[in-house]
């Protein structure tokens, strides 16, 4: 038997449902979803959570010419499922295949690009603002969770919105969470707002206001309109009363809290907002992980779980895996804040992804969550630093570009010390183009003062932590997502030297100067690099290892020692070249006046990369052990040619 969603290529379709026929598209589209993510794993909770609301929206307004602008790509899959991707959708996330987050080359549906969150209602307000100096009359609305709301940029696009009184509408996805639960004031603002309209107090004088002007002798179109006038004025009066209505004082009309899980109420909101003049915003209240109740128990936990067994509820995992690079950073710094009380962690709405809530767990008054709010994340960090603390800054590498200027101006500026601990460094695989973490060495490195540092596993990861929080002014420690490599790791901590690389092979630098090249691999591209010696040295090729350890200061003395002695170096780095780790050892040779040296860097081109496994991804931008042995090879063999003529 056909099922409905098998029936749906585009909204036209589910607009010709009945409710009841949507209900049950709803139940389908959940079961699609937990079935297809199960495989390889993706952003579940938040897509069960907004499964009813994405088909009120499509429903109502007219897509694509009315156009929706949704904050945070993760809780679109109900949408691309509606717009016809849905024979693609078991492809997400996958190379070539769907990306997870929203792609204006992907689809018309697709109105701006998402992943970071807090840019929906600036985009939505641009998308406005020329509609109305084009002299269009489509629809504009922003999707936005609350979570989101805690970042700046969405305060400030309000800020702009209630000034310039375009029609636009903002509809607020209210789950009480973003990854983890929601902090700060406007997460209790909505919860004030959400209990106080939810309580039955509130709804029986709601509707004995309305029902008061609905019994006046006045008919059709006008009863409607004064009930409506009735009803609001109710509202004002309680929110004023209540919660203080920031919104409608910032030059918005605010209706809700709803159900955004009713749909014959949400079709009804949604025809009558849409004819409403000026910025409106809605509140619809959603559970994250809705209609499975593994998910709707731990939100969190079922945010972007990995593959699973749907029938179970278990995620897999392999027994005797090491542990992640996160859990490793988790525990070295909790058994380092053990010892020292001015150690202290910031997250931005990041503390399971960054492993900080073992150091809540343990140390709650040294922890703090800002919510998604990198920008003053940093600059909080540098006020704890100005007062006698170490602030340990997890954030993930993409997320922290957010905050460029102030790592600049509050932090390096003053020369203050604060450790910037970058998770997600370099390929994180199937989230994509604008999650990897390819772009912070080159921004760490410009800034003057700044040091920055990778580990090549765990073991040295832990004390490049002990490392960085003993330093003085501004660190940047960047480490991968993922598994660690399983290498035993000590007890005790040690501080590394700074600007000083580790000669892996040969033993002795002595020995180096002898090689035919020198592979000077920084961070996560080590141990490739040591694999491809071990099998070229099978061809009878010898080649010099080195582990750079520091992007900045570098170990000038060793690498200007081994390209003299050699006239041969590679530089590899999982980070794209333009800026990186490479261009600072060119630069090096280019102030010694050793420009003749033969350099080849290997790291990622200037491209934005796709989703995918990470083999794929290394074997396709040439971070794999096979793609170093040709670069070394064909390196030998024009340097050969030349030395011959």
């Amino acid at each position: 038997m056909t099922s409905i969603l098998e029936t749906i290529n585009g909204p036209e379709q589910l607009r010709a449902l009945s409710v009841p026929q949507m209900e049950l598209l709803a139940k389908e589209i959940r079961r699609e979803i937990i079935e297809k993510v199960s495989v390889r794993g993706g952003h579940l909770a938040p897509n069960l959570g907004v499964v009813e609301l994405t088909m009120a929206l499509h429903y109502v307004f007219d897509t694509p010419n009315d156009q929706l602008v949704w904050d945070i790509g993760h809780q679109a899959y109900v949408h691309k499922l509606l717009t016809g991707r849905r024979d693609r959708f078991h492809t997400i996330r996958q190379f070539g295949g769907l990306s997870g987050y929203l792609r204006r080359d992907e689809s018309d549906f697709d109105v701006f690009g998402a992943s970071h969150a807090s840019t929906s209602i600036s985009a939505a307000l641009g998308i406005a603002a020329a509609r109305d100096l084009q002299g269009g009359t489509h629809k504009v609305v922003a999707i936005i969770g609350d979570g989101s709301l805690t970042g700046g940029m969405a305060l400030e696009a309000i800020n702009n919105a209630g000034s310039l009184k375009k029609n636009l509408i903002i509809v607020l996805n209210d789950n009480d969470k973003s990854i983890s639960d929601n902090v700060g004031a406007i997460s209790q603002y909505l919860g004030n707002v959400r209990r106080m309209q939810t309580s039955p107090s509130y709804q029986r004088l709601r509707e004995m206001a309305k029902g008061s002007i609905e019994r006046l002798p006045v008919v059709g179109d006008k009863a409607r309109e004064a009930a409506g006038r009735a009803e609001t004025s109710f509202k004002h009066f309680m929110m004023h009363s209540k919660s203080g209505a920031i919104f409608e004082e910032l030059g918005f009309k605010f209706f809700g809290p709803f159900d955004g899980h009713d749909l014959e109420t949400m079709l009804d909101v949604f025809e009558n907002v849409k004819k409403v003049e000026g910025p409106i915003i809605v509140q619809m209240v959603t559970k994250k992980g809705k209609g499975w109740e593994v998910a709707e128990g731990d939100s969190t936990k079922w945010h972007g779980p990995g593959a699973y067994d749907y029938t179970t509820g278990v995620i897999k995992k392999n027994a005797g895996d090491p542990p992640s690079y996160t859990e490793v950073f988790a525990n070295a710094l909790v058994a380092i804040a053990e010892k020292d009380p001015k150690v202290v962690g910031i997250t931005a709405a990041m503390e399971e992804g960054t492993g900080l809530k073992k150091l809540h767990q343990r140390f709650p008054e040294r922890y703090f969550d800002v919510g998604i709010a990198e920008q003053h994340a940093v600059t909080f960090a540098g006020g704890l630093a100005v007062g006698g603390m170490i602030p340990v800054a997890a954030i993930y590498s993409t997320f922290m570009q957010r905050a460029i200027d102030q790592i600049i101006h509050d932090i390096a500026v003053q020369n203050l010390h604060v450790v910037f601990a970058m998770d997600r460094a370099g390929l994180v695989g199937e989230d994509g183009q604008t999650q990897h973490g390819v772009f912070d060495i080159a921004f760490s490195r410009m800034i003057p003062g700044m040091k920055v540092m990778a580990p090549k596993d765990e073991e040295e990861l832990r004390h490049m932590l002990y490392t960085a929080i003993y330093l003085d002014g501004p660190v940047a420690l960047r480490y991968p997502r993922g598994k660690a490599l399983g290498v035993p790791m000590s007890k005790e901590f040690h501080k590394l030297e700074v600007g000083k690389a580790e000669l892996l092979s040969p033993e002795t630098v002595e020995a180096a100067e002898h090689q035919q090249t020198v592979l000077l691999a920084y961070g996560a591209t080590v141990a490739q690099a040591e694999l491809a010696a071990k099998e070229l040295a099978d061809e009878g090729i010898h080649v010099a290892v080195v582990n750079a350890r520091w992007a900045k200061p570098l170990d000038e003395e060793m690498i200007v020692r081994l390209a003299k002695a050699t006239g041969r170096l590679v530089t590899i780095e999982d980070h794209v070249v333009s800026a990186g780790f490479g261009s600072a050892v060119l630069e090096l040779l280019e102030r010694e006046g050793l420009s003749e040296v033969d350099v080849r860097v290997i790291g990622l081109p200037d491209k934005f990369v796709e989703h995918g496994a990470l083999t794929i991804l290394k074997e396709l931008y040439g971070l794999s052990s096979a793609h170093i042995k040709d670069v070394v090879r064909a390196q030998l063999s024009t340097t050969n040619r030349t030395l011959a003529k």
